[in-house]
C-alpha cells in the first residue's frame, strides 16, 4: 500500500472527502517526522514504535574498488513492530 492508497481506503472507511483525508494523513506523517527529527520516540499501542538510532563513523569498502572508505555517523529511524501487527502477518488475519 502506498500514500495514495492509504488515503483513498481512509476516504472511503470514514467517508470523508479525499482532499480532507490527504490533509490528515500529511499532518499525521509531518507530525511522526518532526518527533522523529527532534529525538523523540512514537509508540503506537499494538503496531509498532519508532525510535532514531545513533550509529558511530566506520572504515567502511567500496564494493567496486575494494577502495577503503570512511563512513560518517549517522542518525537514522528505526521501526519495531509490535506484537499484534506481528501476529496478524504471521497468520495473514486483516484486523
Amino acid at each position: 500500500m502506498n500514500k495514495t492508497e492509504l488515503i483513498e481506503a481512509l476516504s472511503q472507511e470514514l467517508n470523508l472527502a479525499p482532499r480532507t483525508t490527504s490533509a490528515l494523513v500529511d499532518t499525521i506523517l509531518d507530525s511522526m517526522t518532526n518527533a522523529l527529527a527532534n529525538g523523540d520516540n512514537i509508540e503506537i499501542r499494538g503496531f509498532g514504535s519508532f525510535s532514531v538510532r545513533q550509529y558511530e563513523s566506520y572504515t567502511g569498502r567500496n564494493p567496486k574498488t575494494g577502495k577503503e572508505v570512511e563512513v560518517k555517523a549517522k542518525k537514522l529511524p528505526f521501526f519495531k513492530m509490535g506484537k499484534d501487527l506481528k501476529e496478524a502477518v504471521m497468520l495473514g488475519k486483516k484486523i
